[in-house]
């Protein structure tokens, strides 16, 4: 059989594969709609389809036609399959009776099935529910769920893994249509931990916290990026990292993917052989140590689809039928849709599969197409990242709209480095009953994982790491298209002149896409200055569903809160450029307000913050002050000046009433110096709006006004109408799910006369004083004109 005959036969099961995932996707969509068709309707009728297809299949005479409706019949199969396995298990998934939603009270008791993960939000992790609470109603339920909660919350936070059993305390709402979970329960007032976990559960979580603990006290960055190359533990990776990780396109790095199954069972299997062990023995061991090691990790979606693809070659072995790889992929798929169709919707199963579809696909051509042009091993080396970003980088814009522009360098640096910290950090891990190897093996394995933190940084550092894209589909279609393009160019070959035309039209079209994103990386680093005024007192930064608002006066700056993401407030700081924040206000610690701190770690000479609820916050504080960075607890009264302009806290009082959070932020008030009499509200709620207006702390009105908590519903009227301002503004995300900002303060706004600006509509927002008037300059409007008095 020749390759091209033997590819073709590789490519049969992909409309398989194809089949299950678009069964599972929509089906669960609809499932969990509650729409029309239901998936037990479906479901019977790709049953009846596979069969006539077995049957056309079993008296065909024409071998074309026979291996066609084998096709169809098994990827009916495979749909059908995925498509009972919803029907099934969707009366388990009803809450209807439960009536927890809505904000109610709730206690659940469940057993933790997935990985406890850090965020911005606090720690998160999936769970099977088996008893819900509110109020004297209980209910048996075999529920799947997410659970929140701050690390504070949690009592017995070291017996927090996969296999313990919990009660939460707090609120619950519905998940999205299609998502594993039926409920988010968020756990408000506290967490206990039952039971620990036991078993092999138990060997698992144990062996982790000792090797993490090990891993903490050797030196950053490396020593983060230990836990999460050997054992898939990202808890210690720090946010600057992270964001750097992202930037430079290895964040596939911080944690284990299915590189890491595949040599694990490479290992086992070439040591079974080396001590004389028969072929089945072979295969057994290496399933064995394949199993263990999931185990070890938890199953993530990427882990879970090698380890199963692992399997199946395993028993190729086993039978003396090595399939090709493609196949094996494809029938990997399958398995594990039917065994969890809510897989489909997960971004991290779609790029572990893109990125080993594309090895298996584009690997050898593009070797084949770039050795035209460098000697072949280096081409091989280029190969294999550009694989994987030409596939996978279409599904990123989906997670962040922007292509990082040296991710395939970066990739090619740490290819060598990957593997080596993987299988020693995992050898570490399992020498957790010896201290002192466990100690060295980790040591070792942190040089490789030094340089890889290292190569992320220098790389993400560079101008222009990474360039704005399209977001939404059309993001995803033109960076799709772009791959094609690549790859044509490279991998295209022949005189025909079909194929010389398509190659000659993508290069023509790279060519025009190198011109217009040159200029575009040109705007947003070296030339970003030049895209907003220079004449500015206030500007307010486009981050989203969050704050982030600069302040300058005499060439002082002063930047309040940093929004949810480093990425969009880096951007910001470099249009306007800004290097230095001589203040730095973090008004509360919610993550739509502090979530950019990375973009400005080390920054910053004096921080003014609100309240630390947990800590994560104490941290994130230690870190500026680590940095050099003066800390400032902000109180009524504190004052301060910013150039030529004065600052003063007008809020939280020194003994608030309110709980820190929202109605605890910073309210900042900053007036001279040639800018605009400006007031910060933070995102205060109404009762504390209230308070503050019966303070006597406020002047009689101010020029400008940050809108409190991104415009919501709940304000007090009356204050705005004693602000009197002359422009509103309001930090907030296109389309959010809050409805920001609400109908309600907008015509209280419009209703005093204030000219309101949106970050939403407006994108990026300047304010400055010119002539005696306000002006207002919008970035996705035409510049506007004085619009208040008399400065």
């Amino acid at each position: 059989m020749n390759a091209r005959r033997a590819r073709r036969r590789d490519l049969r099961l992909v409309p398989v594969a194809a089949g299950a995932w678009a069964a599972a996707l929509v089906g669960a969509l609809l499932a969990d709609a509650r729409a029309a068709p239901d998936a037990a309707s479906v479901a019977l009728v790709a049953w009846s389809v596979c069969l006539g297809a077995l049957a056309l299949a079993a008296t065909s005479r024409r071998h074309a036609l026979r291996t066609t409706a084998a096709v169809a019949a098994l990827t009916c199969a495979g749909a059908a399959a995925v498509l009972s396995h919803l029907a099934l298990a969707q009366p388990g998934r009803t809450i209807d009776h439960l009536s927890v939603t809505g904000g109610r009270a709730l206690s659940v008791m469940a057993t933790v099935t997935g990985k406890v993960e850090p965020s911005a939000r606090g720690l998160g992790f999936d769970a099977i529910a088996d008893r819900v609470s509110v109020g004297t109603d209980a209910h048996a339920v075999t529920l799947p769920v997410t659970i929140r909660v701050s690390p504070g919350d949690v009592r017995g936070l070291e017996d927090l893994a996969p296999g313990a059993r919990v009660e939460v305390f707090g609120t619950a709402f519905r998940a999205d249509p299609g998502e594993r979970s039926v409920l988010v329960v968020q756990a408000t007032t506290g967490l206990n931990v039952v039971t620990p976990p036991t078993g092999v559960l138990a060997t698992a979580a144990h062996l982790r916290e000792r090797f993490v603990a090990t891993a903490h006290d050797l030196p950053p960055p490396g020593s983060g990026l230990v836990p999460g190359l050997a054992v898939g533990d990202t808890a210690s990776v720090s946010t600057e990292l992270d964001a750097a990780m992202k930037a430079s396109s290895l964040s596939h790095l911080t944690a284990v993917s299915g590189a890491n199954c595949a040599l694990v069972v490479g290992i086992a299997f070439a040591a079974a052989a080396a001590c004389g062990a028969p072929r089945s023995i072979r295969v057994i061991i290496a399933l064995a140590a394949l199993g263990g090691f999931v185990l070890l990790v938890t199953p993530e979606p990427s882990v879970a689809r090698a380890a199963v693809m692992a399997a199946v070659a395993m028993l190729g072995v086993l039978l003396g039928r090595i399939g090709a790889g493609l196949s094996l992929l494809c029938l990997a798929v399958v398995v594990l849709l039917v065994g969890d169709p809510w897989l489909a919707g997960e971004i991290g199963f779609a790029l572990s599969v893109a990125a080993t579809a594309s090895l298996l696909l584009l690997g050898g051509p593009l070797a084949e197409g770039i050795a035209r042009f460098m000697p072949r091993p280096l081409a091989l080396a280029l190969a294999v990242p550009l694989a994987a970003q030409l596939a996978c980088g279409p599904l990123l814009i989906i997670v962040e709209p922007s292509v990082p522009l040296y991710g395939v360098a970066a990739n090619l640096l740490a290819a060598p480095a990957a593997p080596i910290a993987t299988i020693v950090g995992l050898a570490a891990c399992l020498a957790a009953p010896i201290p002192v190897l466990q100690a060295g093996l980790a040591a070792v394995a942190w040089l490789p994982a030094t340089w890889i933190a290292g190569t992320a940084h220098t790389v993400a550092s560079l101008p222009g790491a990474s360039m704005p894209w399209l977001d939404s589909g059309w993001g995803v279609a033109a960076l799709a298209g772009v791959s094609a393009a690549i790859s044509v160019v490279l991998i295209a070959r022949g005189s025909a002149p079909a194929v010389r035309a398509t190659r000659a039209l993508a290069a023509a079209g790279l060519a025009v896409l190198l011109g217009v994103g040159a200029g575009g990386v040109a705007l947003s680093s070296v030339l970003a200055p030049a895209t907003v005024p220079t004449a500015w007192s206030v500007a307010a930064c486009d981050v989203g569903q969050g704050d982030a608002v600069l302040v300058r006066s005499a060439r002082a700056i002063a930047l309040i809160d940093t929004g949810p993401d480093p990425e969009p407030l880096v951007d910001c700081l470099r249009r306007f450029g800004v290097d230095r924040i001589d203040l730095l206000v973090l008004t509360h610690f919610d993550a739509d307000h502090v979530g950019g701190l990375a973009a400005v770690a080390g920054r910053a000479d004096v921080v003014l913050h609100g309240p630390a609820p947990d800590a994560a916050a104490q941290v994130a504080l230690r870190r500026f002050a680590d940095g050099g960075a003066q800390l400032v607890d902000a109180t009524v009264g504190l004052r301060g000046e910013l150039g030529d302009a004065q600052w003063r806290v007008l809020w939280p009082t020194a003994r608030s009433a309110f709980l820190p959070g929202n109605d605890a932020s910073v309210v900042i008030e900053m007036v001279g110096g040639g800018m605009p009499s400006s007031l910060f509200l933070g995102d205060l709620s109404a009762a504390p709006q209230r308070a503050l207006l019966a303070s006597g702390e406020l002047r009689s009105s101010y020029q400008l006004v940050k809108v409190a908590h991104h415009g919501s519903a709940d304000q007090a009227d009356e204050l705005y109408r004693a602000l009197q301002p002359v422009v509103a503004l309001v930090t907030v995300g296109v389309d959010n799910d809050y409805g920001h900002p609400r109908a309600e303060i907008l015509r209280v706004l419009a209703s005093v006369g204030a000219s309101t600006a949106r970050t939403d509509r407006d994108g990026v927002i300047v304010v400055a004083v010119q002539q005696g008037s306000i002006a207002v300059w919008r970035e996705r409007a035409p510049p506007g004109g004085g619009v208040g008095g008399p400065g």
